[in-house]
């Protein structure tokens, strides 16, 4: 499907369009020609990507929190998007830990808020809810994991992400049923990856800022297997469900996964080694810390759903997902002046792949 005829002209809403994906959707919109309107909590630092692609000049953005339903809902009513994408989350693991309260608060009441004002937002004919990896509930030794897998977590951010996806399954099936109905639907991506994202307990971030400062890269978890893919592999999944889900919701509702080839689900470790290969220098170490928090050894996503539904398959392999993402960085650092334009090359070369 052309996502250019599918969102030229449309007005399309993203929740968590100051984040790292929503930053990178917004982009990809624009490049092809929405009219956007971001709801998310200011940007954080000058150095957030929102920020450095000057995006607030460039869509209509409303500072928001999706726990505050009234102002959410008061927003979808005044705009009337006909497409949304929820990204607002709060999205790490580590930061569960230390504040679990909110991080269910914001993954699932948030999550219900969005639904509720979709309910009385008659504008609205599609929505796909930005989910996990990390919302299945991990088993030793099991193999790639498929949506009907069970969900569940034992870590505060993948507890809450189960739980969003049981709430949207719920709400789904006692409010949307229908096409007078908004049709809904989940995606869940694998650990992505790509410039632009300075998020501290992120392992690319991470080695970003040690490769600048000359230091050697601390590396936690080095044997955790992660399916890393490039954000622009996450996003293209997003844009297919979403334009899937306006042409012909009730056939595409449900959740879906959006994972990288079996080549990229590597350790973590294997992750910092080529970050530095594609970097040109540097180095790195284990830290080994017996008291840390845990979280699962080995995550692996089965995207045969998405490949024989959708059409969808990843485009860019490791190597060159790394590549992609230090290359954005260096361009960032270099000229931050032409960061947007850059982004868009990354775009629009990521299509010209995809087309094959």
């Amino acid at each position: 499907m052309e996502l250019a005829e599918t969102y030229r002209g449309r007005k399309v809403m993203i929740t968590g369009d100051t984040g790292f994906k929503g930053s990178w959707l917004v982009t990809w919109l624009l490049h092809h020609g929405a009219e956007v309107v971001g709801y998310a909590l200011p940007p954080k630092a000058a150095t957030e990507n929102y920020v450095v692609c000057d995006l607030a000049t460039k869509i209509t953005h409303v500072d928001g929190d999706v726990c505050d339903h009234a102002r959410f809902a008061a927003v979808v009513e005044d705009h009337r998007p006909e497409i949304l994408f929820h990204l607002a989350a709060q999205a790490l693991v580590l930061e569960s830990y230390a504040s679990p309260r909110e991080t269910f608060a914001t993954n699932v009441m948030g999550t219900i808020n969005l639904l509720e004002a979709v309910r009385r937002a008659p504008s609205v004919k599609a929505v796909v809810v930005a989910s996990s990896d990390k919302c299945y509930l991990g088993q030793a030794g099991h193999a790639a994991y498929r949506e009907t897998d069970t969900l569940g977590g034992l870590d505060p951010y993948s507890a809450s992400k189960a739980a969003a996806e049981i709430a949207v399954a719920a709400m789904r099936h006692s409010f949307f049923q229908g096409s007078a109905t908004a049709a809904i639907a989940t995606a869940r991506a694998g650990n992505v990856i790509g410039a632009g994202d300075w998020a501290h307990h992120r392992i690319v971030p991470d080695c970003i800022r040690s490769l600048q400062r000359g230091e050697s890269i601390t590396v936690r978890n080095p044997t955790a297997v992660r399916p890393w893919q490039h954000v622009l592999d996450a996003l293209h999944g997003y844009l297919q469900l979403g334009a899937r889900l306006l042409a012909d919701g009730e056939r595409y509702v449900g959740g879906w996964n959006f994972g990288p080839t079996q080549t990229a689900h590597v350790s973590v470790v294997q992750l910092v080694e080529a970050v530095i290969a594609a970097w040109g220098s540097g180095s790195h170490s284990a830290r080994v810390d017996a008291n840390a928090r845990a979280e699962a050894v080995v995550l692996a996503l089965d995207s045969s759903k998405a490949r024989t539904q959708l059409g969808w398959s990843p485009v860019a392999e490791l190597v060159r997902a790394v590549a992609w993402t230090v290359d954005g960085y260096r361009a960032e650092l270099a000229d931050p002046a032409a960061v947007f334009d850059h982004r868009v090359a990354q775009i629009r070369e990521f299509e010209r792949l995809a087309r094959g």
